[in-house]
């Protein structure tokens, strides 16, 4: 392979990195509950499509995950993130955090299992299509 090739696959490796990397600091903003990071990932006009709404923006994506999210005592627990230069797929859980002192992470309950596809460009996320069961 010439250095030309070798240096196009270190691009395409270090693209493909740095969006998984972004799906993986999306993921820690909202477990983390820290908004004006998961704001600062999103591009100003993301979409997210979900079974039960859409969002048409950052700002009212954003407000709702701060104001109105269902529980906000959750994480995710991300079991595959496959990434190339602007589309990831991520497959995981959303757990509820155990409520009683005695319970310890095994006893997290799945409150459903998800399936995220997003779509990055110039470092930020644009588009999030979201499936659960």
């Amino acid at each position: 392979m010439d250095s030309d090739s070798d240096a196009d696959g270190d691009s395409a490796t270090k693209a493909n990195t740095d969006a998984g990397a972004l799906v993986r600091r999306y993921y820690d903003g909202l477990d983390d509950h820290d908004y004006d990071a998961l704001a600062e990932i999103l591009a100003p006009d993301f979409v997210q499509r979900r079974p039960d709404r859409t969002f048409d923006d950052r700002a009212s994506f954003v407000q709702f995950m701060r104001e109105k999210r269902p529980n906000p005592n959750t994480t995710h627990e991300v079991i595959d993130i496959v990434a190339d230069d602007r589309t990831v797929a991520a497959r995981g859980r959303v757990l509820e955090a155990a409520t009683d002192a005695s319970d310890n992470d095994d006893d997290d309950r799945v409150l459903f299992e998800f399936a995220d596809f997003f779509a990055v460009s110039d470092g930020r996320i644009e588009r999030l299509e979201t499936y659960a069961r």
